[in-house]
């Protein structure tokens, strides 16, 4: 088993992802520069941390998407590889067309900073129990899912939205939802066998009780053990 976590000029959770992936879960872990045009060899699972590539300019992921290491993913989840997205991450995986929608500007275009609840709505390699409630933390001012009704729609009746904004109790709707997201959609799943996953929610910055709680770990052990 091995990962390879993407850093992008700007983004800012790389620390904590390689920290999470490689010594908290105890998987060898490569850092993979975004002008390598490969992988590395025996990489079974893909990472792209969050923060600002190239400082959000134009949009969130706009410019990042035409990095070489992009195509190699593309390839890698085209042959099933588990690819993970979180934050800007997602963002990118948006931009490049790996997962349907854009993620837009916050409702109220502030942004938002601190721990929500969202709840697994999907079974997927990467949420494995439909309905738990977790504690994660948001850091963005452009995570508004956003999508067309057909696309909405399909998501849905596919089964692909694998997390909702949600209040401790599992409730949706209302102030449990921080940015405006339809459907208070935190996060999607696709790709070719459901292996490709995008979430503005934070997991790699809760996976450690000196963290304030490990729900993040839950998604990290369920991708490592698929991978």
């Amino acid at each position: 088993m091995r990962a390879a976590v993407i850093l992008f000029p700007g983004l800012n959770a790389d620390a904590e992802m390689v920290r999470t992936i490689r010594d908290v879960c105890g998987t060898p872990t490569t850092v993979v520069w975004h002008t390598e045009t490969s992988l590395p060899a025996g990489t079974d699972f893909v990472a792209i941390p969050g923060g600002f590539s190239y400082g959000d300019y134009l949009r969130c992921g706009a410019l990042a998407k035409a990095s070489p290491i992009l195509g190699a993913i593309k390839s890698f989840a085209d042959r099933g590889g588990l690819v993970l997205g979180v934050c800007n991450g997602f963002q990118i995986l948006c931009e490049v067309g790996m997962l349907p929608g854009a993620l837009t500007p916050n409702a109220h275009l502030r942004f938002e900073c601190g721990d929500w609840y969202v709840k697994t709505t999907a079974q997927t390699q990467f949420t494995k129990e439909v309905g738990q409630v977790w504690r994660l933390p948001i850091a963005h001012g452009e995570g508004r899912y956003q999508a067309t009704e057909q696309v909405l729609a399909r998501l849905q009746g596919e089964d692909q939205i694998a997390l909702r904004y949600c209040t401790k109790d599992g409730a949706f709707g209302g102030d449990a939802n921080p940015n405006g997201s339809l459907r208070d959609i935190a996060g999607i799943v696709g790709g070719p066998k459901r292996n490709v996953f995008g979430l503005m929610p934070h997991p790699e910055r809760m996976s450690e009780s000196l963290l304030g709680g490990d729900d993040g770990k839950r998604l990290f052990s369920a991708v490592l053990a698929a991978s």
